[in-house]
């Protein structure tokens, strides 16, 4: 008995979590819509969506997420422009990230927020990489959401989270305001992140953030496709970072401590 119980559990945790994907990868589909509509000053709820190259209205089958890129092999079904390839990847990252919130956090109300904030970093992301803009209503999304995570979460107390907002925040602040070397919404996005994740996992974020960077920036110019002058978005790195302090925060700074 003990055993069947034990495979009816895993039968309903396997389905929550397929679900989870599900919900990603569709939900990600309209961040798509988010990444290409907030810079063209667009509203992002009316109107049906269309081809970026011919105007064209899309139907039904052409906004299947994943399935509909792959039967169109990537190219426009009306005018057969190429599909970008941020189409495919962001959807299918929605459901990675998904998932992630669930096994992470498990089905609560937690895991939820982390999907919205894992949600607003993939639209942050997207549109940083196309202007080199973080739009201030997303970092404002961010922080509410990590006033809901102080709200909820007993054992994050709200002095925790307020130095969560400023300890990396503020030297940021510091560094854009005298050498201009970094943008606002960069500063704004670990604030509002610092209030999500807290000080310890914000400064990890923070650190795997500019190492990701470094790394990618000297790749691409060692294949001559920056110069040393050239500006990186900075936002997806920290996004990332974001990402990965939130899943593997803890256990990364506990086995760091255990090298001392």
């Amino acid at each position: 008995m003990q055993v069947d119980s034990e495979k009816e559990l895993t039968g309903v945790s396997g389905s929550i979590g397929v679900l989870f994907v599900l919900y990603g990868v569709v939900i990600a589909s309209f961040l798509n819509v988010c990444i290409y509509r907030i810079p063209q000053k667009e509203s992002v709820a009316a109107g049906r969506s269309y081809c970026p190259n011919c105007q064209h209205a899309l139907c039904w089958r052409d906004l299947v997420p994943i399935l509909s890129f792959v039967l169109l092999k990537g190219r426009c079904r009306y005018c057969h422009a190429p599909i970008s390839l941020r189409y495919p990847v962001v959807e299918a990252l929605g459901g990675v990230l998904f998932l992630g919130a669930y096994l992470r956090y498990g089905l609560s109300v937690k895991a939820i927020v982390f999907c919205a904030i894992f949600s607003l970093l993939i639209v942050i992301s997207g549109i940083d990489l196309a202007v080199q803009e973080i739009p201030d209503g997303l970092n404002l999304l961010l922080a509410v959401c990590g006033v809901v995570l102080v709200v909820i979460d007993p054992s994050y107390p709200f002095l925790q989270a307020l130095l969560g907002v400023v300890i990396v925040s503020l030297p940021l602040e510091v560094v854009a305001l005298f050498t201009g070397g970094i943008g606002g919404g960069d500063v704004k996005l670990m604030a509002a992140m610092g209030l999500c994740l807290g000080p310890k996992l914000i400064v990890l974020a923070f650190f795997i953030g500019c190492v990701s960077a470094a790394v990618v920036s000297l790749a691409l110019m060692a294949a001559k496709k920056v110069g040393r002058r050239s500006l990186i978005p900075l936002g997806p790195f920290l996004a990332l970072g974001s990402a990965a302090a939130a899943f593997w925060g803890d256990g990364l700074i506990s086995w760091y401590l255990t090298l001392f």
